[in-house]
């Protein structure tokens, strides 16, 4: 659940404002110059996180920047302010403040106290924005899952939705492929979070 800070003013904030917040490790955002306030990540969201922002990392071209938890202005007035627990860029970071240039592509992780924002509030701010792609990654059931949404003509459509060993693959913001499963799985996920590429198991048979 978010919570509105009690020593916060009544006034509208503005990203401005952040700078006072204290540093204790919850996630401060901004919604119409209201402070939301979310708990710390919890370890098995953290892991997600980790794993995803690797796996991105290794796999996109070197034009794109790939960063967790980016602070990101959602309109002019920096009233919106949100941060996307993963998201990626097609331009380098600003050499101060916040990103007020939607990224190609934004992740949220599915915690309990997040799943009306994640699933409904943030799916109409960030197709407000402009984000053109939009993954929502549930690791709250027995199989992870992940969403894949795409931004058409101003409203998300879903694309794309895989649980546990299924192979994710799609092409925006870069080719990518992705096995939810190994996600929060222990054992080597680094080798197999990627899956098995087309072909791969007939050439290891020869």
């Amino acid at each position: 659940m978010t919570t509105r800070h009690p020593d916060v003013p009544e006034r509208g904030l503005t990203v401005d404002d952040l700078a006072h917040t204290p540093d204790d490790g919850r996630r401060y955002e901004l919604v119409d110059g209201r402070l939301d306030v979310s708990p710390a990540p919890k370890p098995l969201h953290s892991v997600v996180d980790s794993r995803l922002t690797i796996h991105l990392g290794n796999t996109a071209p070197d034009e794109f920047v790939v960063l967790s938890g980016p602070g990101v202005n959602l309109n002019g007035d920096r009233t919106l302010h949100r941060i996307p627990d993963l998201a990626v860029f097609d331009h380098e970071p600003p050499e101060e403040g916040y990103f007020d240039i939607p990224p190609v592509l934004a992740v949220e992780i599915v915690s309990p106290e997040s799943v009306l924002r994640d699933n409904h509030t943030k799916r109409h701010e960030y197709a407000a924005f402009g984000i053109r792609s939009y993954w929502i990654v549930n690791a709250l059931a027995d199989k992870v899952g992940l969403v894949e949404l795409r931004l058409e003509d101003g409203v998300y459509q879903e694309a794309a939705q895989v649980h546990g060993e299924d192979v994710f693959e799609t092409d925006l913001p870069f080719p990518v492929r992705l096995v939810p499963h190994w996600l929060t799985a222990g054992g080597p996920w680094r080798g197999r979070i990627g899956g098995e590429a087309p072909g791969e198991d007939q050439a290891t048979q020869r």
